[in-house]
């Protein structure tokens, strides 16, 4: 019985060495490993023989059928490389044809604007200073003169975390943070996303950039801030821009002001986009409030200081002339690609 089927696999590996010669191309060779390699194959059925011979004459079997597979193993292995070597010779490059084009990627707008705004406070000689987006409500708050029961924080919605920890509505936090770390003078800038759960429309989004800048030092006023922000906007926005400002209230600046550019687009005579006003709002500033001063050691009698925000999104709407906020993170290519 060992005899005949030790000639069955001898029988076998004749039919695969002849079936070999004719194989064209890798779906052949990869068939014709199926039908002797494969689960029904026909070398992979002596091994279900093996059961049925005695202990004396498995090793011979086993041996017997372990060589016609690899022996078949190897002859398909130098079959796919041969056939892997002739379809790269037959490959021809058109050494004619047009390269591809290739993709350069670039800045999104809003980096670009705040790239820009660094760079004109850096030239004023403010320094930049970061700070971390998951903020306490001490360095949030109430470092910044805005205790727990006061109304204003009614008018920011905070996304609040675990453990007294919150998404920094405003980067005004690194302002206290640089205070804490450094006596004056101070001279900065804080750049960086802020959040606020706000419902998305043309001029809110609850994942917004801003810079807050600060500056604390001997004889510092309210002229001094009036003159760093219209050197910014003219830089920003063309010689003949001018700024004004408006009475407003913040918790951490006494006296508190909104300002306002010339709007770009009509050139301050009145149009559509400003409300026939002539101006375009901006944000916040104001002079330092003394309470403040106190969380950080400063002398209040000693030093003054003058704050200031704006946001990234609201120059790059200015600056582009975008009416919609949301077009920032669409991911539009054909919007990217304008600018």
């Amino acid at each position: 019985m060992l005899d005949k089927i030790l000639a069955d696999v001898d029988a076998v590996l004749k039919q695969f060495d002849a079936e070999s010669s004719s194989v064209q191309d890798e779906k052949q060779l990869d068939a014709l490993r199926v039908e002797f390699l494969g689960r029904k194959g026909k070398l992979t059925g002596f091994f279900k023989l093996l059961g049925s011979l005695s202990t004396e004459d498995k090793p011979a079997l086993g041996q017997k059928i372990n060589v016609a597979k690899a022996h078949i193993l190897e002859r398909i292995a130098s079959l796919a490389q041969a056939f892997k070597e002739q379809a790269a010779k037959g490959a021809r490059v058109d050494v004619t044809l047009p390269g591809n084009d290739i993709f350069l990627g670039r800045l999104h707008p809003l980096m670009q604007v705040l790239d820009e705004i660094k760079d004109i406070f850096k030239g004023m000689g403010f320094t930049i200073e970061m700070g971390p987006e998951v903020e306490s409500d001490y360095y949030n708050f109430e470092a910044l003169n805005v205790p727990a029961d006061h109304p204003s924080r009614d008018l920011q919605d905070t996304f609040y975390l675990a453990n007294k920890l919150l998404l920094r509505t405003h980067t005004s936090p690194v302002q206290i943070r640089t205070m804490e770390r450094m006596p004056p003078p101070v001279r900065m800038i804080a750049p960086g996303r802020c959040f606020r759960n706000d419902t998305p429309d043309a001029t809110h989004s609850p994942m917004f950039h801003q810079v807050e800048g600060l500056v604390v030092d001997e004889g510092v006023s309210f002229a001094d801030l009036r003159g760093v922000l219209l050197a910014f906007m003219r830089k920003m926005f063309g010689p003949q821009t001018e700024i004004r400002f408006r009475p407003s209230f913040f918790p951490f600046t006494e006296p508190s002001a909104e300002y306002d550019v010339t709007c770009i687009l009509c050139a301050g005579k009145g149009c559509r986009v400003c409300k026939d006003s002539g101006w375009l709002e901006i944000s916040g500033a104001g002079m330092v409030d003394p309470a403040v001063f106190g969380f950080v050691d400063y002398d209040s009698e000693k030093y003054s200081g003058y704050a200031f925000g704006m946001g990234v999104e609201r120059i790059a709407m200015i600056k582009y002339q975008i009416g919609d906020i949301r077009v920032f993170y669409e991911n539009d290519v054909r919007f990217l690609n304008q600018f």
